[in-house]
């Protein structure tokens, strides 16, 4: 399945945000790409435009197709409660994203791949879709003969207890998928309002 795998620092600064995380390039250039830099002028964005760089931006930070995003949007829709929270609740119980969060990966797109490459267990088996989507008390670890690999004991060494919703074991390499985040919870600067208008119209 295709994935951006270009410059990230260009669509951070697109953005005007670093989406995949710190970024020393991104620091010195925070303003939008292109030829003339800071000094064009910049027309005043359409609402359309604010709602389609929204999604654009949701999109880019946790590495989904629109297709996967839109499919997402509407389980979210038919929920009972408000859809822009429970959009991000439903993309952020996603296997890939849990893997980063508990920080056994570096970034999304490093989860991914251990997840597609069958180094993550969920309740004891074996998952390689990066999409699956946990339920409350789903146990994640890493697979028995994974637990040596350079890049997860890497990540494991700086990782921090951030999120009250999940939980992690040290000695067995294993995390606790809680319960669904609160929107407070979530730390991705998103206005999940407007990907809901943009889509409802």
């Amino acid at each position: 399945m295709a994935r951006y795998i270009g410059p990230k620092t260009k669509i951070a600064r697109k953005f005007r945000d670093p989406i995949f995380g710190p970024d020393k390039h991104y620091e010195k250039k925070n303003y939008p790409p292109g030829q003339h830099g800071n000094s064009r002028r910049r027309r005043k964005q359409s609402e359309y435009g604010m709602q389609l760089m929204e999604k654009q931006k949701a999109k880019y930070t946790y590495g989904m197709l629109e297709r996967q995003f839109k499919n997402v949007f509407l389980k979210a829709s038919r929920k009972k409660g408000i859809t822009g929270e429970i959009l991000l609740q439903l993309i952020e119980s996603r296997l890939d994203n849990v893997v980063f969060r508990l920080g056994i990966a570096p970034t999304r797109s490093g989860a991914r791949q251990l997840v597609s490459h069958k180094h993550i267990t969920v309740n004891g088996k074996v998952v390689n879709i990066p999409s699956y989507a946990l339920k409350e008390g789903d146990l994640i670890g890493v697979r028995e003969r994974s637990k040596s690999l350079e890049v997860i004991m890497n990540s494991l060494a700086s990782r921090a207890d951030k999120y009250s919703w999940l939980e992690w074991e040290d000695e067995k390499l294993t995390g606790k998928f809680l319960n669904y985040p609160e929107r407070e919870e979530i730390p991705e600067n998103i206005k999940e309002q407007l990907i809901v208008e943009l889509y409802s119209k």
